[in-house]
């Protein structure tokens, strides 16, 4: 499968606002099923974290004061993702800040989202739920740290990735695996998903 940038935020609040801004951001590079790259940063967008979002990632007002600016860190972070395909876990989520925080410097998102919950509720049905960490737990892949902090959650969102793909190769016999195809398949109703992979497989 081709180069897939992971991605995830930790923010003030659920929609991006002036008030409610991104923290931090990890990104991971997954490249035929193995991470090979990895940024991540704090960043200082001017905002209070509130004390049950402090509670939540850990993630203080003072750890910010020394943050870079959450500009600077987009252009970073802009620049090392590039036009590689992304995805994260709940993409609706974290589509939000990063189409956000990048219209903040003046620039726009070239590239799709996948999204491995969705991808997660087709493929893995028998998972008592599909929170990042439960599913963690259901496919038995590694706890990568704290939940919470964008890098443990990126890294766990790549591994599950990871896992989604095999199983699709393993499971229900796709060679040929791609970022468009994922796309595709988060859209399909879980009750159809066996009848669209069949066709995908050409049977």
């Amino acid at each position: 499968m081709e180069r897939i940038a992971v991605i995830d935020f930790e923010t003030t609040g659920i929609s991006p606002s002036s008030s409610c801004r991104a923290t931090e951001i990890a990104v991971v590079i997954l490249e035929q099923g193995r991470i090979v790259e990895r940024y991540q940063s704090l960043m200082n967008a001017g905002v209070r974290v509130p004390a049950f979002i402090e509670q939540l990632t850990g993630i203080s007002n003072a750890m910010l004061r020394s943050a870079p600016p959450a500009e600077r860190v987009m252009n970073e972070v802009n620049e090392f993702v590039g036009t590689t395909p992304l995805l994260a876990h709940n993409a609706a989520f974290d589509q939000k800040f990063w189409d956000f925080e990048l219209g903040r410097i003046k620039r726009t998102r070239l590239q799709n989202f996948a999204c491995s919950l969705l991808l997660a509720r087709r493929l893995m049905p028998a998972a008592p739920n599909h929170k990042l960490g439960t599913l963690t737990t259901f496919a038995q892949l590694p706890h990568t740290g704290q939940a919470h902090r964008a890098m443990a959650d990126a890294e766990m969102a790549a591994n599950l990735t990871a896992h989604l793909a095999q199983e699709l190769r393993q499971t229900h016999g796709l060679r040929e695996l791609s970022h468009d195809l994922l796309v595709s398949l988060q859209k399909v109703p879980a009750a159809k998903i066996h009848d669209h992979l069949k066709r995908h497989r050409g049977f």
